[in-house]
Formats: structure tokens, C-alpha cells, sequence
């Protein structure tokens, strides 16, 4: 079971809970074709975002595997919704989990992705007891790969046309760390 301690914070960000208050600023990057281009979903009308957001306000917490934990990243300094991060119970007797993250294009190449995903895969880790987190992306999308390594996350698997996305045949990149890569990270 994982109830994180809210908000979380780090030197930048704050990790906390989605609101329903949450719905404009959440909008604003899931509408963005450059931000859906890689992701299952098309750009997303307002409704859909706060369909979306409407399942993220109640998970907050992991009670047993097969829940999403979805964790709302907010600038520290101003209280801006900039990103959204995911962590997926897969397994409870393998104790594997899967993360994820969407952050808005303004907020990109200043490492405050890096930041708030080191904190999910420290909740994933240290607090829910997982051996091992993958993360998964397009294999088009090199910034989430680069992100990926940057934590420490070393490529398994490049599955060349794994999935049909959006109409075309798209490549998947499959990136884990073990509980011991975690501890032993510099």
C-alpha cells in the first residue's frame, strides 16, 4: 500500500494530489498536438481533460495492484500546474511498477522533470517496496527516452513496430531500474 505523505516537495517542485481546480491549467498542455503527438490520446477538448482529471482526483493512493497513482507537479515559486506523473501498481508478487510523465513544453529542458520523476521512482522504491519500474515511450520520442536515462533507467528493449498509434505503426522503447540500481545510483 502506498499513502504518500503530501505535498511532497523537492528544491523546485511540489508533488501533490490532483484538484479539481486543477482542470484549466491541466487543459492547457493536454490540449497541445506537440504534447499528444507521442501519447495514446489525440489533443484533448476541455471535457476530455476534465473526464481525464475526474479519475486522477481519486488516485491519490495504491491499495493494491492494478491502481494508478497520479501525482499533480506544480512550480514551487508560483503554484503553476506544469506536469503529470504516473505510477502504476503492476505487481504486487513480482512487485514491478510502471511510471510515467506529461509535462508542459514551457517547462522542458530545465530538469524539473528529472526532478519530480526521481521522487516517484523514490515512492515506487523506498516506500511501496518495488523490485523494478519501467517506464515505456515512443520510439520517436527522444526526450522522454533521454529522460529516462538521466534517472538512471537503462533501455531493455527497442520493439521496432510494436503497436498500431493514431493509424501507423510505431516502435517502442521499454527502459526499467531494479531496487538495487536505486540504492547504488550516484
Amino acid at each position: 500500500m502506498l499513502r504518500p505523505d503530501y505535498p511532497i516537495t523537492t528544491a523546485r517542485l511540489i508533488l501533490r494530489p490532483f484538484t479539481p481546480g486543477d482542470l484549466d491549467a491541466l487543459n492547457s498542455f493536454q490540449s497541445r498536438a506537440d504534447v499528444a503527438r507521442y501519447l495514446y490520446w489525440g489533443p484533448r477538448s476541455r471535457a476530455e481533460s476534465a473526464a481525464a482529471l475526474a479519475k486522477r482526483v481519486h488516485s491519490s493512493t495504491l491499495t493494491k495492484e492494478g491502481q494508478l497513482l497520479a501525482v499533480a507537479v506544480e512550480l514551487a515559486a508560483t503554484g503553476q500546474l506544469i506536469g503529470d506523473l504516473n505510477l502504476e501498481w503492476l505487481s504486487s508478487e513480482h512487485r514491478q511498477g510502471e511510471i510515467g510523465f506529461v509535462f508542459h513544453p514551457d517547462h522542458h529542458g530545465k530538469g524539473l522533470a528529472a526532478e519530480a520523476a526521481t521522487e516517484l521512482l523514490r515512492l515506487g522504491f523506498e516506500d511501496l517496496g518495488l523490485h523494478r519500474i519501467v517506464g515505456r515511450c515512443d520510439g520517436r520520442n527522444t526526450a522522454s527516452a533521454a529522460l529516462m536515462e538521466r534517472l538512471g533507467m537503462r533501455r531493455e528493449a527497442h520493439l521496432k513496430e510494436n503497436e498500431i498509434v493514431k493509424g501507423e505503426w510505431a516502435d517502442e522503447l521499454i527502459y526499467a531500474m531494479l531496487e538495487d540500481e536505486w540504492k547504488d545510483r550516484d
